[in-house]
């Protein structure tokens, strides 16, 4: 069997029901260099394939654990010169003939070399550092955190709340050359101001009241690795000058202290601001932001990208699952309400609306009826509500706007459309006082809407 699948170009594992690699063709040498081979074999299958596919809770795990197979899911090859290698994954339950075969294999995994293009262009799921998808704009997000692979620059990761900003942080530390030290992550939105500047930078005995001892900063802390700036939208002024020395010089000082200390860092910001509006309203510096976004990383919202709903579903639940012992699925009806529906929150909002239909649920399959209501609503119910709430709603028109290319053409409505103008977007938001729910509100409309509509049409204080 080795040898047949050997001249198909493909590499072949058998598995037993500990997930255990039993046997593993040679030809896997051809894929990550000589000796990778008699490497794994007798590994857990994770350490080869990532645990997001084998380990206890992964994808194909599960699938393989309840008898079913799984055809064409990708996932990356660690190898230590070359970067990830892309393969396709399709596994099985070994049927067994007599005397055929080890009488301990219980699973059979065949890979295949895959092409990035090819494979995206089939919609097949893919694994990589942490990450599940398959659209293409979230392969391209994957491309660019395998790109970083062997470099240091600052990143800035940008998108909507609940996206998933802080697994792209995670996995690009995973795929850097910076994966043996340490990952801290600290949020610039959780602290308060007086915090904030010793938790980043620490201080010394005495430097401020309450300071009774040395203390050590996030920076000092994430030596030799990377520090995550998570809403990094939200420091404040008089820190993004000291943050933007950091960058700039690699050097810093604790607070209260005038010996300066090497700042061996890669930093890693996010926001879901627009940073570039926060710029010319003053709120944020102009040179930080071109210091942040050397390599900028944009994560679409999770509805303009609905081919991942499903595979992240189906993972999700298998982490839920193995949490509370149970084998938990959707139906039909459930899966099209979960890709049918706006989701504002994005994967953490998916991730809840999961919690909620596993408590609620009576059996092992997930029904529409059990996931939340405004996810769950019936066709009828979502259209009878307003815009951007409910599943069911003609997502397009709200969701990808046909906005006018200029503020001339904007004066009016054009025929067909449910835009408003800009006149009628500027009214609403003078009307709730630049409050950007309220108008949001006034409009009918979600409030990520409401802020693609504004940066698109120029629109700000």
């Amino acid at each position: 069997m080795t040898a047949a699948f050997a001249s198909l170009g493909r590499v072949c594992l058998a598995l037993d029901t500990r997930f255990q690699i039993r046997h593993l063709s040679p030809k896997l040498d051809d894929l990550l260099g000589a000796g990778a081979a008699s490497r794994y074999e007798g590994r857990a299958a994770e350490e080869l394939l990532g645990s997001e596919l084998f380990g206890a809770a992964g994808s194909i795990r599960e699938a393989l654990a309840a008898g079913e197979r799984r055809e064409a899911w990708r996932a990356w090859l660690e190898r230590e010169a070359e970067g990830a290698r892309l393969v396709s994954v399709s596994a099985a339950p070994l049927l067994h003939v007599s005397g055929a075969c080890d009488p301990e294999a219980a699973y059979l995994v065949v890979l295949r070399p895959a092409d990035e293009d090819e494979v995206a262009s089939k919609g097949v799921p893919t694994s990589f550092a942490g990450l599940i998808a398959r659209s293409r704009p979230m392969m391209e997000v994957l491309r660019l955190v395998e790109r970083l692979q062997h470099s240091d620059v600052s990143v800035l990761v940008t998108g909507e709340s609940g996206v998933g900003k802080g697994v792209i942080a995670q996995a690009i530390h995973a795929n850097s050359l910076r994966r043996d030290g340490p990952l801290v992550s600290v949020n610039c939105a959780a602290l308060p101001d007086s915090l904030l500047e010793s938790e980043l930078f620490g201080h010394v005995r005495g430097a401020f009241t309450g300071a009774v001892r040395d203390r050590i900063g996030r920076f000092e802390l994430a030596a030799g690795g990377t520090l995550f700036l998570d809403e990094i939208g939200d420091l404040p002024l008089h820190l993004q000058a000291k943050l933007l020395r950091v960058l700039q010089d690699r050097t810093f000082e604790r607070v209260g202290e005038s010996r300066s200390i090497v700042a061996d860092v890669r930093v890693v910001a996010a926001t879901h601001r627009d940073l570039r509006w926060a710029v010319e309203a003053g709120r944020f510096r102009e040179d930080l932001l071109y210091r942040l976004r050397v390599f900028p990383i944009e994560i679409p919202p999770l509805r303009e990208r609905r081919e991942d709903i499903e595979p992240l579903a189906r993972y999700l639940l298998a982490r839920i699952g193995r949490r509370v012992g149970r084998t938990l699925r959707l139906s039909p009806a459930a899966r099209r309400a979960l890709i049918a529906y706006d989701w504002p929150g994005n994967v953490r909002e998916l991730e809840n609306a999961l919690e909620y239909a596993a408590t609620v649920a009576q059996g092992y399959t997930l029904e529409r009826a059990d996931l939340p209501r405004d996810v769950g609503a019936p066709p009828a119910e979502a259209e009878a509500s307003p815009p951007g709430r409910v599943a069911g709603q003609a997502v397009r028109a709200v969701c990808s706007p046909s906005l006018p290319e200029s503020d001339e053409a904007a004066g009016s409505r054009r025929p067909g459309r449910e835009t408003p103008t800009r006149a009628e977007i500027v009214a609403a938001l003078e009307n709730c006082r630049w409050r950007i729910t309220d108008a949001a509100r006034s409009l009918t409309i979600s409030r990520t809407t409401l802020w693609r509509w504004m940066r698109e049409l120029g629109i700000g204080r």
